[in-house]
């Protein structure tokens, strides 16, 4: 996780440079008596944006890293893989729950852009794929 940080940290680093040469490359570049219309406003926006997004993570990352009192298994590089916590959750490879939560999505996705006719399709078809996956062990060859 120390090698994310430093990464996290070097990411911000350079947003924040190619921001500060990008503002200031547009100034010389653009003839204007008044200033704020030499500035570019969006490139220099998302840029500092994305170094305030940067420090962020980094800084996170940090204090998680700091809390965790020593390296996690995942971060040693002589570590196996059954040095780490054996309990992950549950996974069910043979769930088409999800597929159908997506086709949902895409239904009504497509009803925002084409007619909203389809938005209450989507959404019937949204509350059907949640109960079904919440309920996937509940029946069936599952049930418990």
């Amino acid at each position: 996780m120390r090698d994310n940080v430093i990464l996290w940290w070097v990411l911000t680093a350079f947003f924040a440079l190619v921001g500060v040469v990008y503002t200031g490359w547009h100034i010389l570049a653009t003839p204007s008596d008044n200033f704020a219309e030499r500035i570019e406003w969006v490139g220099t926006v998302a840029l500092f944006f994305a170094t305030f997004m940067g420090a962020m993570i980094a800084f996170y990352l940090d204090r998680t890293h700091k809390a965790q009192n020593g390296e996690l298994p995942e971060d040693i590089l002589t570590s196996d893989i059954d040095d780490g916590d054996p309990e992950l959750g549950e996974f069910s490879p043979w769930s088409w729950w999800p597929l159908v939560l997506a086709g949902s999505a895409a239904v009504f996705v497509v009803g925002l852009a084409v007619g909203h006719f389809l938005l209450p399709i989507g959404l019937a078809i949204f509350v059907v794929a949640i109960v079904g996956w919440v309920y996937e062990y509940y029946r069936g060859n599952f049930a418990r």
